[in-house]
């Protein structure tokens, strides 16, 4: 009798764990159903889209086309590289505006600043960890400095 009643105990155990499975699984794919079909609020951006985007600055004129990325040792993007005419350009990704439909990118800079832009050759790569040409390129495009400069702070303060 008592291993009737083990038996039993263990085939509903198992049951009860295998519906509570199954109804969380149902409710993970009903949940992901819900998002492809809002489509609102959760998106997926390729690089692709961005790589070969027509760049713009304020005002609408034209500064050239997106060549590459440059992603920082954490994954994220700090500049687009942009062909403009023979030479090549820097654009902070804090002062760009994708426009992923339409594969332009609005760069948060005028007409008359942006002749002054440091540029550059894709045989002469800036060196974008140099923190004078960093702070330049930032000058131009109005970005105030990033999450690199408030770690620098803190690594400051634990020094003695």
């Amino acid at each position: 009798m008592s291993i009737r009643l083990a038996a039993g105990a263990g085939l509903t155990c198992c049951l009860v764990v295998a519906s509570s499975f199954w109804a969380n699984a149902q409710v993970e794919r009903t949940q992901v159903e819900t998002r492809r079909k809002v489509g609102g609020t959760t998106h997926v951006r390729r690089s692709s889209v961005v790589i070969g985007a027509t760049v713009a600055g304020r005002g609408d004129f034209s500064i050239g086309k997106v060549e590459d990325l440059v992603i920082n040792e954490d994954g994220c993007i700090d500049y687009l590289v942009v062909a403009s005419e023979e030479k090549f350009v820097l654009v902070p990704w804090a002062s760009a505006t994708v426009d992923f439909e339409r594969r332009t990118v609005i760069a948060e800079i005028e007409r008359e600043k942006f002749r002054d832009v440091p540029t550059f050759t894709r045989e002469r790569w800036p060196d974008v960890t140099d923190k004078v040409y960093v702070e330049k390129i930032r000058t131009f495009y109005g970005v105030r400095p990033g999450r690199e400069r408030r770690i620098e702070r803190r690594d400051d303060r634990k020094r003695p």
